[in-house]
């Protein structure tokens, strides 16, 4: 039986209990009907999002790119731009079929239907692989404030393993998600290794670049007080590429390199977001450049984004690549073991672009 409201109020112990221990997670929040918002989400003023400074910025956004040309050298360009200017953009007739796309969200939706104690059968504790993993806002240990999110994160190893431990109402729709993107993830690879003059992608290469990858089914529900929250605070990815699906609801903000301001990301019917992560500025040597990004709490709808993240083989040694460095070029990184960078930004909260400092020679 779920708490009432008052009980909830009263104690940060049942906040957590209720939210992180029983599974409920945010959502479990909402769906109670509070009123206002408990004040273990409230964030420090200089995270909250102020919509009144911002709104002369939404009139801006990142590229959105036609790939139904993909080998065409003005669209090689355009790619190659945005991921040196924006770090950000959007790809459209990108050829994952839109059937692929509906059924991943609303498999999603389907995820967070399920009661409590079956999403908490995937949590941290009770999941029986770390591949699968069920969880609210970001690292909660470690959070001061804790964002307005769940997720369920899915690494992807092998077709049975994924038929056999990932939950079956979202299993075969985020398998096949994946699966169809990997043919647009390899084209917009090959366009931005050839921006770096590397000219052939190997299999050693193809592994650093697209080694492992990883779905994340987040849901972000209605907030009572969406000005005192995020959704996501300010963070990188440490991907090489990440590949979003937005619904139709918005909420996704980009740090525009050269302003610093903050740019909203419109969704746009069938298209998919690609940003840089710090996987590639790191191999590239900081021509492409990853960069903050947050997702604001909202006060009128639920919220869904399904990324995948697209990595180096957690064995993997990252650094800049020969080719980039090849001309003489001084390294502006060294070689990391690409597990201790993830896990270097696992152990914090969401703190920007620090986490790509553990890199830097």
């Amino acid at each position: 039986m779920a708490p009432s409201i008052s009980t909830i109020h009263s104690s940060p112990l049942n906040i957590l209990d209720f939210v992180v221990n029983k599974g409920h997670g945010v959502k479990g929040l909402s769906d109670l009907g509070i009123k206002t918002l408990p004040y273990q989400y409230i964030q420090p003023s200089q995270e909250r999002f102020d919509h009144t400074t911002n709104e002369e910025f939404n009139k801006d956004s990142i590229p959105v790119i036609d790939l139904s040309k993909w080998d065409d050298p003005k669209v090689t360009k355009a790619v190659c731009d945005a991921a040196e200017k924006w770090g950000f953009f959007q790809i459209i007739n990108h050829g994952v079929p839109m059937h692929v796309l509906e059924n991943v969200k609303d498999a999603t939706h389907n995820f967070y239907e399920l009661p409590a104690e079956e999403k908490l059968k995937y949590s941290k504790e009770q999941s029986v692989t770390n591949s699968v993993r069920f969880g609210t806002s970001f690292t909660p240990e470690v959070e001061k404030a804790l964002e307005w999110k769940d997720y369920l994160s899915l690494f992807f190893v092998s077709d049975d393993e994924a038929a056999s431990l990932w939950p079956p109402v979202c299993r075969n729709q985020a398998l096949e998600y994946i699966k169809s993107s990997e043919t647009v993830v390899k084209k917009l690879l090959k366009i931005l290794m050839n921006g770096l003059n590397v000219k052939e992608i190997d299999k050693t290469k193809e592994s650093i670049l697209m080694g492992s990858k990883r779905i994340n089914l987040n849901y972000y529900p209605k907030c009572p007080n969406p000005e005192l929250t995020v959704g996501v605070g300010r963070h990188s990815d440490v991907s090489t590429l990440t590949i979003l699906l937005q619904d139709d609801i918005g909420g996704l903000y980009v740090r525009n390199i050269d302003s610093m301001k903050w740019v909203h990301v419109p969704p746009v019917n069938g298209s998919l977001v690609i940003n840089v992560g710090d996987a590639l500025q790191i191999m590239s040597n900081g021509k492409y450049e990853s960069v903050e990004h947050r997702v604001i709490a909202n006060g009128n709808d639920n919220r869904i984004s399904v990324p995948i993240f697209v990595n180096p083989r957690p064995s993997d040694v990252i650094g800049p690549l020969a080719e980039v460095i090849e001309s003489g070029e001084k390294p502006i990184y060294k070689n990391v073991l690409y597990s201790d960078y993830v896990k270097h930004f696992f152990r914090k909260a969401h703190d920007g672009k620090a986490t790509v400092d553990f890199a830097k020679v």
